[in-house]
């Protein structure tokens, strides 16, 4: 059933649509926001999404702390980030009002489940009063709909619990929402078939709940006008809805490929890194070999082996994950053996909020392991870019022979944006060479450009050579407690990291590369902090964007690129580690701007603290 087939009502062309719903973790806010993104793909939209559910894994039914959220912002022009307030919020019950009512924009479209909002729901909530009848929703245009029991309706004569039913509500929540936003339901009902391929009774529950949601707004007076967002005009090509932990195990995936190596990928279960785990078993049938270990330890320890027998060694976790592998981790930087480990940020410290995102790991990937210990570093900066910055770190840690780390975090991994599926003939296919010739073999001989030693396999004839903690003599690798080969040694270990920036991109600038104002980003806050830029820009300040993707090393004209500004703001999820980072190699007083709440920036408050700085 095609929206535009049906309506008779007028449509109004909208340019772009926030839209988030809200209810019970086990109301399935995820599912839905996760259909209309991928319907909303379909359709050619540019989409930007942020879902957010609680850390317990079964928080209280109607409880505050137990609301799970999902933003989508879809748009017939490019957009980099979810929004920074809802137009249309969807609360299923009470506490998905209170808790995300205050951030819907002023007139903008309240629909509310008025079945949840029981005495009790209401208590749980926090509520002395009914909002539903009171005069605090007055700024709002509100739609009362008793969603639990019209879906119950709909689903009359199935034979399926009470529960079962009320389960399937989410999906009338959904069809209402299609046909207000002009968006067919086949896709839907595609999908459906194939997740109850085998269970017929569910499919037909959850398509008579999709279908009469969608007749709902089609035929009351309810809704007398529906909305359109166009196409977006993206670059030709081939699209898909990503996420951040999709594009990165497939760009894990396709640099084996690339490569021509076996990946062995280990993980112990940690939120938000997860997700990658649980993507990347799938890719089987590519040689591709997944551990669950029975901890972070021996999850890097498992990787480090392999890389040793000769496989892309590599290892996700998240913060909480990097602190246990640190030793390990200066194993791989000590035996100068390439291993990736992806860390998929959360907030901290300690267990802090699993499902929050945050950068809080930056220093600690830097620095965190004992000795002068430098380690590559990479961060995406948008899910699908997760992808390619996931092949990079696979090329840099086989290309210097040492670890490196790939930082993302929980907002870009779970976040979701149109994919354009590169051609297999524009990805750029990588040799590896391993020594076999006893004669010119020494384990710590180094090439002169890069300083990398031989990777060299076990089992090669001839080719016997220590592996190990304990420092090692320069050249033959034997043990060795020599003061002056360890100072060579560390020196070494170090340059060749340093050696890098003579092999990535140099740094872009958006906008003049000289002025008043440079935003310098990093990681997930690309979207925000592009978007207040190029707001800016069009009110004619002097202000530019550069976005970094390679951490450490930095581009090697980073420093020169700093100096033709007056001033650096640098926006991050953390309390300015990148901030003292660039203060102290650059010695250029830039200006932090912190935010650790477990979400990420709005567009606003970075055009408000640059506008503070261009006053």
């Amino acid at each position: 059933m095609a929206a535009q087939d049906t309506l008779e009502k007028p449509i109004e062309e909208l340019e772009s649509v926030v839209i988030r719903l809200a209810g019970d973790s086990g109301d399935g806010m995820q599912l839905t926001g996760g259909q209309f993104t991928r319907t909303a793909a379909l359709l050619g939209n540019d989409i930007s999404t942020l879902p957010d559910f609680p850390a317990e894994i079964r928080a209280p039914a109607g409880s505050l702390p137990g609301v799970s959220s999902f933003q989508l912002n879809f748009s017939s022009r490019d957009i980099y980030t979810p929004g920074d307030a809802p137009q249309v919020l969807v609360a299923m019950n009470p506490a998905g009002l209170k808790t995300n009512i205050g951030d819907l924009e002023d007139g903008g479209i309240l629909l509310v489940n008025t079945d949840a909002f029981t005495k009790a729901n209401l208590n749980k909530a926090g509520y002395k009063s009914n909002p539903l009848e009171d005069s605090s929703l007055s700024r709002y245009r509100v739609f009362k709909v008793p969603i639990t029991s019209l879906n119950a309706k709909a689903l009359e004569g199935l034979e399926m619990s009470a529960r079962q039913i009320e389960r399937c509500k989410n999906f009338w929540a959904l069809g209402l929402l299609y046909w207000l936003y002009n968006r067919e339901t086949e896709p839907t009902l595609r999908f459906l078939e194939r997740r109850f391929k085998d269970r017929a009774i569910f499919y037909e529950a959850n398509k008579r709940a999709l279908l009469a949601g969608y007749n709902y707004g089609d035929t009351t007076e309810i809704f007398t006008t529906a909305y359109r967002v166009r196409k977006a005009n993206l670059p030709a090509g081939k699209y898909r809805n990503i996420t951040g932990a999709e594009a990165a195990a497939m760009g894990f995936v396709t640099a084996a490929r690339l490569f021509n190596k076996p990946l062995f990928y280990t993980a112990y279960p940690i939120t938000p890194a997860s997700e990658v785990l649980h993507e990347i078993a799938q890719y089987k049938h590519f040689g591709v070999k997944t551990f669950q270990a029975e901890d972070e330890i021996a999850a890097v320890c498992a990787a480090i082996g392999a890389s040793f027998g000769g496989n892309i060694g590599m290892t996700c976790t998240s913060g909480p994950g990097i602190a246990l592998k640190s030793e390990a981790i200066n194993l791989a930087h000590a035996v100068e053996l390439p291993l990736v480990i992806a860390d998929i940020q959360r907030s901290g410290p300690s267990t802090g909020m699993p499902t929050k995102t945050e950068q809080g790991d930056l220093l600690q990937c830097m620095f965190g392991r004992n000795s002068d210990s430098a380690c590559a570093i990479v961060a995406p900066a948008t899910p699908g870019d997760c992808f390619y910055m996931a092949i990079e770190a696979v090329r840099l840690a086989i290309q210097f022979m040492t670890p490196v780390f790939f930082m993302s975090d929980g907002y870009l991994g779970n976040g979701s944006e149109p994919w354009r599926i590169p051609l297999a003939n524009d990805l750029e296919r990588f040799t590896v060479t391993h020594p076999t010739d006893p004669a010119t073999f020494a384990p710590y001989r180094r090439d002169p450009e890069t300083l990398t030693r031989p990777w060299a396999i076990p089992g090669t004839p001839g080719l016997e050579h220590r592996i190990g903690g304990i420092e090692k003599a320069d050249i033959t690798g034997n043990i060795s407690y020599d003061p002056l080969n360890h100072h060579k040694m560390t020196v070494l270990r170090n340059e060749k990291i340093a050696r890098i920036v003579d092999y990535i991109p140099r740094q872009e600038v958006y906008g003049d590369p000289e002025g008043e104002l440079l935003v310098l980003s990093w990681g997930s806050t690309y979207g925000a902090a592009i978007t207040a830029v190029q707001k800016l820009r069009e009110q004619g300040a002097s202000i530019s964007h550069a976005h970094l993707r390679y951490l450490n090393p930095f581009p090697k004209n980073l420093g020169d690129i700093l100096q033709h500004f007056t001033k650096v703001l640098i926006p991050e999820l953390n309390l300015g580690q990148l901030r003292l980072l660039i203060r102290a190699r650059y010695l250029v007083d830039a200006v932090g701007l912190s935010k650790v709440q477990g979400l990420p920036f709005k567009v606003s408050e970075i055009v408000a603290k640059c506008e503070e700085l261009l006053a």
